[in-house]
């Protein structure tokens, strides 16, 4: 099987400046053309396409387990398949930042597992920067990673890593209590040295607060309009999500139902044997004999290496 990846156009050839960290830490904004635009994406197919839309940063998160693997939660997902996930993307990179999420219990049990974890993702990974959850009980964590030099992207409010504690994905942060506790968690992080703050399903005005007493960039995600940024993931914003998305999961269009049409023309097609047809076909080889067309025991091993050589332009053609 071939593809043409690695073949994406670099937008004309024209060189692309590369958001960072100090970028986005710069762009504490209530709205506007600075806001900040982030998604999710886990492979190089996904993350090639986002980029080219023009996010300004792409998160591999341990979302992955539910859309990728299937999985009720994030819990069981791994430090590895985060890294694994990380090189995927990092290779379709043009100018998103990427960020790569801290999975459960790779962080938790203390600051220097925090350090080694976040050193894994960026060595292995790729990834120019890392997410936690948890706000004021991984403050030190945050501050220990800071200054050895890896970024942090903080994430309070509802906490998929903890959705048993929680009793389920829940809104967070209702009642005057629940709400200083959330603005609790993102100042710490703040103090500690988050260059931003995911806040996950907590209410508009909350949120809004949060994102006026604090100094770095707060991304929402089912926290209404006044963050500074929004992220979402991408299946969701495509409609390739099976079954019931969150209330803020906005379908910007409905590619699942095209996706089962396109495959189900592609298996009448091949039934019925209309594909493929002369225009996905190579030209015949005119030699007058079908010799050709045999590989014989004596010459298998010849051909095999016939395909270490580069491949011919006309065969995307």
């Amino acid at each position: 099987m071939y593809s043409n990846a690695g073949q994406r156009p670099k937008n004309g050839g024209a060189e692309v400046r590369k958001v960072t960290v100090p970028e986005l830490r710069g762009r504490k904004v209530a709205q506007g053309e600075s806001a900040i635009a982030m998604v999710t994406a886990y492979d190089y197919t996904m993350a090639s396409l986002v980029d080219e839309a023009g996010v300004d940063a792409i998160l591999v998160g341990d979302s992955l387990g539910m859309v990728v693997q299937g999985l009720a939660n994030t819990i069981p997902v791994t430090l590895d398949e985060i890294a694994y996930h990380g090189r995927a993307v990092q290779r379709a990179m043009v100018r998103a930042h990427v960020v790569g999420d801290l999975p459960f219990m790779s962080y938790q049990v203390s600051p220097a597992q925090a350090v080694e974890s976040a050193g894994r993702l960026m060595k292995e990974g790729l990834f120019e920067s890392v997410k936690l959850e948890g706000g004021l009980e991984f403050a030190e964590h945050v501050y220990r990673l800071v200054r050895v030099g890896i970024p942090v992207m903080g994430h309070v409010g509802l906490l998929p890593q903890t959705v048993h504690a929680m009793g389920g994905f829940k809104v967070q942060g209702r009642g005057s209590e629940a709400e200083e506790k959330v603005l609790t968690d993102a100042r710490a992080l703040e103090q500690a040295g988050a260059f931003a703050i995911v806040l996950e399903a907590i209410p508009p005005d909350v949120a809004a607060r949060i994102t006026r007493e604090i100094s770095v960039p707060t991304i929402g995600i089912g926290a209404g309009a006044a963050c500074d940024g929004q992220v979402l993931v991408c299946t969701d914003l495509l409609g390739l999500t099976t079954g019931k998305a969150p209330k803020f999961a906005k379908r910007f269009a409905d590619l699942g139902p095209s996706v089962v049409r396109a495959v189900s023309d592609y298996v009448s097609e091949v039934r019925d044997g209309s594909f493929p047809s002369a225009q996905h076909t190579y030209k015949p080889n005119h030699s007058g004999t079908n010799e050709s067309s045999v590989i014989h025991a004596s010459d298998s091993q010849d051909r095999l290496h016939a395909f270490d050589e580069p491949l011919a332009i006309d065969f995307w053609n």
